[in-house]
């Protein structure tokens, strides 16, 4: 008999081969198809559904419905929608307004599956890294299949074309099936009362609100900014630097990240929560100004080390932040302030930098169809600059009250 932390594991893997098929690959196949300056609308509706999903949890899901039938049925209605979106490559506004359809539907999926797992496991802080070590590994194997194994059958470069659509079609009507197997999960918000106040957060930041609160705050929602720049765009500068196996160099990021992942508990003891903070921080400056360096002569070598500090840029940003958070919470308020440091950073920080990035990349386009190497050199320059301002804001004005932080 299959056990419930296998369940979970599989759950988990298929979750994140989901986002990976399509999140590391759309920019190419918009671009092949006479899109190429609407690029960062699928990194614009995918914050705004980030934005979207707490209110449909907080208000539906959580309070009338088995958490693994809203799953299922969220898979399900996204998948359907994934098989749509090729369709629409000649009308631009159909295929962003699908795509925006299918992030809805994905969104609200991410705080559903953790949920689900944490319900049926005993020890979180063991267990829980256990099971979702498996999404990262498969966002990992999503990008490996689209390159080694998409692209040989294909006779192309896979990812400019619409199979890793319909393989994310396909994967999440699979998750969606298997989802009405996992063990029963009833509604966690059954009989509570809710309020738009504390499915946002603001309750949180109120009990939560000091200076050196109120400064993370402002600086995780800032670096995202120029954070979106880097999952938006990437994919092209590896495309003109002459990379065809696109998706699966992008999963070195992954693979560092389940690295560092490891490291972070000897980090703690010897930086604590600040210089942890700041060496996420001062990582994304590093990765952005590798890639201008690398840019003129294509140096795949400084690209791939980029790549490669997506482990420090990620774990010791956003999981060091989710740790801060929750250390500073109480377990009445816990479930509000990480959803509010989601709202900040996925939604509206992402949802701002995605914006940004496309009309600066659009700007440097002009009427061409790509962007020069010397352009991405330009290019790569002004989020490595605006993350460095985040990091001297941060360095001078967080101050917290903890030594230990």
């Amino acid at each position: 008999m299959v056990s419930t932390r296998t369940k979970l594991s599989v759950m988990m893997f298929l979750q994140f081969f989901i986002w990976g098929a399509w999140y590391t690959t759309i920019a190419v196949y918009m671009t092949n198809h006479g899109m190429g300056t609407l690029t960062f609308w699928p990194y614009t509706v995918n914050p705004i559904a980030a934005i979207v999903a707490p209110f449909f949890l907080g208000l539906i899901a959580d309070r009338y419905f088995a958490t693994e039938k809203v799953l299922g049925t969220l898979h399900v209605l996204g998948g359907i929608f994934m098989f749509i979106v090729p369709r629409f490559t000649g009308n631009p506004t159909v295929f962003i307004v699908l795509l925006l359809l299918y992030n809805l539907c994905y969104m609200p999926t991410l705080g559903l599956a953790n949920s689900l797992a944490f319900h049926h496991i005993q020890d979180q802080e063991k267990q829980f890294p256990l099971i979702r070590v498996f999404g990262t590994i498969g966002w990992i194997v999503a990008g490996l299949f689209i390159s080694y194994v998409l692209g040989p059958v294909l006779g192309v470069v896979a990812e400019g074309t619409e199979w890793p659509v319909y393989t994310t079609a396909t994967a999440s009507i699979l998750l969606g099936l298997y989802a009405f197997t996992l063990p029963h999960t009833p509604p966690p918000g059954a009989g509570k009362e809710v309020s738009v106040r504390s499915i946002v957060g603001l309750d949180a930041l109120t009990q939560l609100g000091d200076r050196s609160f109120y400064v993370f705050i402002v600086a995780s929602f800032l670096l995202c900014i120029p954070l979106a720049a880097y999952y938006n765009f990437t994919q092209l500068f590896l495309g003109n630097a002459g990379v065809t196996k696109i998706a699966a160099v992008q999963t070195l990021g992954q693979i560092s990240e389940t690295g560092f992942m490891l490291l972070m508990p000897l980090m703690f003891l010897r930086l604590g929560v600040k210089k942890m903070l700041m060496v996420g921080m001062a990582a994304w400056v590093l990765r952005y100004t590798l890639f201008s360096f690398a840019a003129p002569s294509a140096i795949i070598g400084l690209i791939v080390i980029g790549i490669l500090l997506h482990g420090v840029c990620y774990d010791f940003f956003f999981v060091t932040g989710q740790i801060y958070v929750d250390k500073r919470s109480t377990p009445a308020i816990r479930g509000q302030a990480q959803g509010f440091l989601v709202l900040v950073t996925y939604g509206l920080g992402m949802f701002i930098g995605a914006q940004v990035a496309g009309r600066v990349f659009n700007r440097f386009l002009g009427t061409a169809t790509q962007l020069t190497l010397e352009q991405w050199r330009s290019f790569w320059v002004l989020p490595a600059a605006f993350a460095a301002l985040v990091l001297v804001f941060f360095a001078v004005m967080f101050r917290p009250t903890n030594t230990k932080a």
